[in-house]
């Protein structure tokens, strides 16, 4: 018989070791690679792109992951304030309240990055999204609308980098196999 001491011991083992384990691929174990593509500026590569579906083609009433790779170090500041500018940018309408509570909440996930650190954000439909960096989970925002918003910075076919929206959505040739 397992002394009642080391029983706790072994299974708060367990349950730390699960949370480490449970990346947003448990949010979609049969998620595939639908695109990928990399996003430059100015001829910088700033990060590499992928994006993974549940079916064959993206979808907003199906869940979906977006994974970025950076290749270079950014502060929190500058992914926030980038984010928010496309937000504004692809969508006029959006009211003063949405703008101020999704920077709050794009704060809470994202983080400074460096060069191979990994931000994944899951759209989950009539839910809102989840964001994990390194495979932590750093934040959820319940608001769907605020999914669908961030998410078309780089799906809506307004895109800043509509070669990178075609590569993501598998219609194009990738250019690194990232």
């Amino acid at each position: 018989m397992v002394p009642p001491a080391r029983w706790a011991s072994l299974c708060l083992l367990m349950v730390a070791l699960s949370t480490v384990a449970a990346d947003w691929r448990a949010e979609l174990p049969t998620a595939q690679p639908l695109g990928a593509g990399d996003f430059t500026w100015f001829g910088v590569r700033l990060y590499s792109a992928r994006l993974w579906t549940v079916g064959p083609v993206q979808d907003w009433n199906q869940p979906f992951a977006l994974e970025l790779r950076y290749h270079r170090s950014l502060s929190k500041e500058t992914l926030v304030d980038a984010s928010l500018a496309e937000i504004r940018r692809l969508n006029a309408n959006i009211t003063p309240q949405q703008r101020a509570a999704w920077s709050k909440a794009l704060e809470g996930a994202f983080v400074d990055v460096r060069p191979g650190m990994r931000i994944t954000g899951v759209h989950l439909p009539g839910q809102g999204a989840r964001f994990y960096v390194d495979g932590t989970l750093s934040q959820v925002i319940a608001d769907p609308e605020f999914s669908r918003a961030f998410f078309a910075i780089w799906l809506d076919p307004r895109a800043r980098d509509p070669q990178l929206r075609q590569r993501l959505l598998g219609r194009a040739g990738n250019d690194r196999g990232t």
